[in-house]
This record gives structure tokens, C-alpha cells and sequence, in this order.
């Protein structure tokens, strides 16, 4: 991630993240909440979370573009399934990652 700063971001700010890979490092302390996929969203049209591969992705994908009215139609539309493949990928957080977020984190061995 330090080789490519401008591809990744930990703040928050939405002006700083704009166009950027977002880095929620916050989610990954105990007690943490977050969206699991499928959830609506406490916003206007009701969004869902939801699952996407990689191939889905484009810069006109807008966060609330699947809602609670169009998200039965997306599913069943899929060639794949979205989660195919996600339990064989195992990676990991490397100590030049946790510095260039400004993650502080304690060893756990």
C-alpha cells in the first residue's frame, strides 16, 4: 500500500477517500459493528449490502443502487454466485500495510 498511496485511504473523510480504496481498520476491533451482506441500509429507497465480484465492479456502481425493491431481480439474474471462491482466498494484513494506514496494533504472540 505505500507503493501506491493514492489507490488507499483510512480516513474517513468522504472527500479524502473519494475515488479510493476505503481501509475501515476500526471494524476490526472487539465489539465492532458493520453491514453483513444482504442487510438494508437506514437510508432513503432502502438499500441492501450487497455481494459483488470483483468483474461486477465499475465507477458508475453507486451505493444505493441495489435496494429491498430491485435486489430479488439482481439475484436472480446472476451468472455466478457472488460468494464462489471467497473461502479459498486467505490473506492477510502485512506490517508495511498496518503502517501505511497508521494502524497501532499490539502483537498477539
Amino acid at each position: 500500500m505505500s507503493a501506491e498511496p493514492e489507490h488507499y485511504v483510512s480516513n474517513m473523510a468522504l472527500k479524502k477517500r473519494t475515488g479510493k480504496i476505503f481501509i475501515d481498520y476500526l471494524r476490526n476491533g472487539r465489539g465492532a459493528t458493520y453491514v453483513t451482506a444482504f442487510s438494508t441500509r437506514r437510508r432513503p429507497g432502502a438499500p441492501v449490502s450487497a455481494p459483488l465480484r470483483w468483474e461486477s465492479s465499475h465507477p458508475k456502481l453507486r451505493p444505493d443502487q441495489y435496494t429491498v425493491s430491485n435486489m430479488r431481480r439482481r439475484i436472480a439474474g446472476l451468472r455466478a454466485d457472488p460468494w464462489q471462491g471467497f473461502s479459498e482466498v486467505h490473506q492477510a494484513i502485512t506490517d508495511d500495510m498496518e503502517r501505511a494506514v497508521g494502524m497501532q496494533l499490539e502483537n498477539s504472540t
